[in-house]
């Protein structure tokens, strides 16, 4: 019954090799949870090998997948099923797969928060009740709203506020902060608390944005990954973490803010 579920699953396609799939990324694009780096070390990680998929058409590679099993690779269900549940975390991450354009092909595999860019893409696709959060350009907010904003910023200047990049910190340091201000924040400890330091460390090169510093004291922090397609940014918020005490100065709103800034001028 599992063969005969994973022959109609992968139905019109063939296996490919990790090398195959990592030059359909650069071919056709792709989103943070899909890149070829992104899957390989968090799959190596959680010690699930990865199944390859690619859909030809006249012998030219114009689609390709990262599986475990019937899911999507890194899917967070077969983390559950495995034991390993909040290994590492990417948040709702959208789905963003290399397909080329034009392309009608069927996703039997099971995946959640696929790109609405896919939608005329995958022929199989049904619509979930929840949707993601997407930053709005610039453009789209208030004089007011931006007005307030940059305000608040140079009220946390001027109280001794420091905004730093985030590459600045080692991984472990990355992990101490954003582990001890999520805490703080949210009152429980943050997905996969005793491996920070290694996921960190492991998306370092993708690891971007900014942290807000009080007095030499970390108080605003999030976790932001950055890839390169080759007609987009992907850039994925996954979580974060504020010091309540310094809520007079909203810190996470003035990052939230800053890092919204520097990704669209990216």
């Amino acid at each position: 019954m599992l063969n005969h579920l994973q022959a109609w699953r992968e139905r019109g396609w063939t296996p490919i090799s990790g090398a195959d799939y990592a030059a359909a990324w650069q071919r056709f694009g792709g989103s943070v949870a899909t890149h070829p780096q992104v899957v390989e070390r968090l799959a190596d990680l959680a010690g699930i090998p990865v199944r390859y998929l690619g859909w030809l058409v006249e012998g030219q590679l114009q689609a390709a997948l990262p599986t475990w099993g019937r899911h999507l690779a890194l899917s967070k269900d077969v983390l559950k099923q495995q034991g390993k549940r909040g290994l590492f975390d990417l948040g709702n991450a959208e789905i963003i797969l290399p397909v080329a354009l034009g392309v009608s092909l069927p996703l039997r595999h099971r995946a959640r928060y696929v790109s609405p860019l896919h939608a005329e893409q995958f022929n199989t696709l049904n619509e979930q009740p929840e949707g993601l959060a997407l930053a709005r350009e610039p453009e789209q907010y208030s004089k007011k709203f931006r007005y307030n904003q940059r305000r608040e910023q140079r009220l946390l200047e001027e109280a001794g506020g420091v905004i730093r990049p985030m590459a600045a910190l080692t991984a472990a340091e990355q992990a101490t902060i954003y582990a001890d201000l999520f805490q703080r924040r949210w009152g429980f400890a943050a997905t996969g608390e005793a491996h920070l330091a290694e996921v960190f460390g492991l998306l370092r090169e993708f690891m971007t944005g900014s942290l807000i510093y009080l007095n030499d004291e970390p108080v605003a922090i999030q976790v932001l990954y950055r890839v390169e397609a080759p007609q987009w940014i992907s850039l994925e918020y996954i979580n974060g973490g504020v010091d309540p005490t310094s809520r007079e100065f909203s810190p996470g709103s003035v990052l939230s803010f800053v890092n919204t800034q520097t990704a669209w001028e990216e």
